[in-house]
């Protein structure tokens, strides 16, 4: 049951499989687990740490040097590394990095066009409410004030499909010359979907945070520390695009 609900996440990086094979003492990729190859909340935290400290470097360099290539560039790349690291799970402290610099390559390149576009406020406001969001959830986790537990875990997965599923959509439709204006476009309709986008962002930050404790208690192999840390980045990132979208909106 346990097991179960750890791997139920919300971020759709974490997926069941990997856990389900790192949680438990079974041979895994030709060797036994020991107890000093083992993930733990500190190991992953650090990582966590250095993945951002890459991102920001790339980002500044993007910022300074703004390209549609970056932007582009970046989050296809990105999406790939993705997609690799969600089966080879024990490449992790390779692809981790990687996938960190192309991460900041686009979020440099899509900040500067935002502050282009709305003026540089905007990117300090989204900024700010990032880390804002990022600490009062942490704080909601470490007080209990919100557990969480498998109906909760149901629900924020339910909502990020459908988010999911609602962009791939509009991309679809963008081929097409057609988007959906709620997603784009200001008004009392776009800002709520916004902000309800940003809630589920916020909350997936809940199961990500769950997920490095649970490493640790279910004794998941150390390079796990890297596949978690880049779980968490792949939220932040995507919270962050999201404020930037919802401040804009509420400039229209």
């Amino acid at each position: 049951m346990a097991k179960r609900s750890f791997s139920s996440s919300g971020n759709p990086f974490m997926n069941e499989e990997a856990f389900h094979k790192s949680g438990s003492n079974q041979p895994l990729d030709g060797h036994l687990i020991d107890r000093g190859e083992r993930m733990t909340v500190q190991g992953a935290v650090n990582k966590s740490f250095i993945l951002f400290g890459i991102m920001l470097l790339t980002s500044l360099v993007s910022y300074a040097f703004p390209s549609k290539l970056f932007m582009f560039g970046g989050a296809i790349g990105g999406l790939i590394i993705v997609l690799i690291a969600s089966f080879k799970q024990h490449l992790s402290p390779s692809l981790a990095p990687v996938y960190a610099i192309l991460e900041g390559l686009f979020v440099g390149a899509i900040t500067f066009y935002y502050g282009m576009a709305f003026g540089g406020g905007i990117i300090f406001h989204a900024v700010t409410l990032t880390f804002a969001v990022l600490f009062m959830m942490l704080f909601i986790y470490k007080t209990g004030i919100i557990k969480v537990t498998d109906k909760l875990r149901m629900g924020v997965v339910m909502a990020t499909g459908a988010i999911c599923l609602m962009y791939l959509v509009n991309i679809v439709m963008s081929m097409f010359g057609v988007n959906l204006p709620f997603l784009h476009q200001g008004g009392a309709l776009g800002i709520g979907i916004s902000v309800v986008i940003v809630g589920v962002a916020a909350f997936n930050l809940l199961l990500d945070f769950d997920n490095f404790e649970k490493g640790e208690q279910y004794g998941a192999p150390r390079y796990m520390e890297w596949f978690s840390a880049m779980g968490l980045l792949i939220t932040l990132v995507w919270l962050y695009i999201e404020m930037l979208r919802l401040l804009s909106k509420l400039r229209d």
